[in-house]
């Protein structure tokens, strides 16, 4: 898979209609016919910075479009959406936010429609959903970001927990992070780690704070030493000039794919069908290159720093068991760090 070089810190194929209910599988590859214009209403985990990018480059391709975004951690993302449902009035048209674990529960929930868009081609198909209610649109891993100017660059997550890093440890919380929703879901299921790793944590005197750039921030100062965060902002910190160095341990990271869909009763099929295009796209994923995320678009490259999927070790756990298991897992480790 052939990769891109990242500058700096920081295509749609319109083809036949789509049948777009959840009990209807049937799709097609491209957006459907009509007008691409009117009110686009985009729900997103992203960085306010990396989702403001992406959606000038959608308005500037079809500029009779007007995205509305909001912005939140994928949990309180989600919260939103099944609050809108119990009112009986979804506002969201299409949902980018961190997991496919997320993306499972929605689809069970009867809230998505399938759409099979024309740039899924270039998408490995591990990172699609088999029905079409979404896929994948960068490989986000989970690794160490080390202060350089406070010690020792570690190579294992057995690092968090030895003496010498005890009160120098920082982690975002699963009740806000999606990503570290599912790191908790997965960590948890393997032998090596499992909920000792977090009481160990616990005993260390880990700090939890609420979302990746949170934890950044607290490397990044030197106010931590070490933090658990998604792969692209610790390489872009450090392209940026941050004293931290971007560690995935020997043991093995947790990968999300921030996946894209479509919701079941969408108000602007259309444009939806365009933007989720937009993004699997060379353009789109270009775009995601040059925010500093690792595409997951085949020939497009990864940014300096970064390793592909394939040079990964990567944790993974069952899919079913995550998500019907989250909300269980979110109580345990609130019983174990509190709120």
């Amino acid at each position: 898979m052939k990769r891109k070089w990242m500058a700096g810190f920081m295509g749609t194929v319109l083809l036949a209609l789509t049948a777009c209910g959840q009990d209807d599988a049937g799709s097609t590859a491209g957006a459907s016919d009509g007008e691409i214009a009117g009110t686009l209403s985009f729900y997103t985990s992203q960085p306010d910075a990396d989702a403001q990018k992406l959606v000038e480059g959608f308005e500037k391709r079809y500029p009779e479009v007007t995205v509305e975004t909001y912005r939140s951690g994928t949990e309180e993302v989600i919260s939103k959406l099944n609050a809108e449902k119990m009112a009986g009035d979804i506002q969201a048209d299409v949902l980018l936010v961190a997991d496919s674990v997320t993306f499972e529960d929605l689809k069970e929930q009867d809230m998505l429609q399938a759409y099979e868009s024309g740039e899924l081609d270039g998408v490995p198909d591990e990172f699609k959903d088999k029905d079409h209610y979404y896929t994948g649109t960068k490989i986000m891993a989970t690794g160490i970001a080390a202060n350089t100017e406070s010690g020792d660059v570690p190579v294992s997550w057995s690092a968090l927990t030895e003496d010498n890093a005890k009160d120098q440890v920082v982690m975002p919380s699963p009740l806000y992070s999606g990503a570290a929703a599912y790191n908790l879901g997965v960590l948890t299921r393997q032998d090596d780690f499992g909920w000792e790793f977090y009481e160990k944590l616990k005993s260390q005197g880990t700090s939890v704070v609420k979302g990746n750039g949170d934890v950044l921030k607290s490397v990044a100062s030197g106010e931590k030493q070490y933090g658990v965060i998604v792969d692209y902002l610790a390489a872009r910190a450090k392209a940026d000039g941050s004293p931290v160095e971007l560690v995935y341990p020997e043991e093995g990271v947790p990968v999300i794919t921030e996946p894209i869909g479509i919701t079941k009763d969408a108000s602007n099929v259309a444009a939806a069908e365009a933007f989720v295009d937009y993004v699997l796209s060379d353009e789109g994923q270009e775009l995601s290159a040059d925010l500093g995320y690792t595409p997951i678009r085949e020939g497009i490259e990864a940014p300096e720093g970064l390793k592909t999927y394939d040079e990964m070790t990567v944790l993974q756990a069952d899919t079913e068991a995550l998500y019907t298991s989250r909300n269980k897992d979110k109580q345990q480790f609130e019983d174990i760090f509190g709120k």
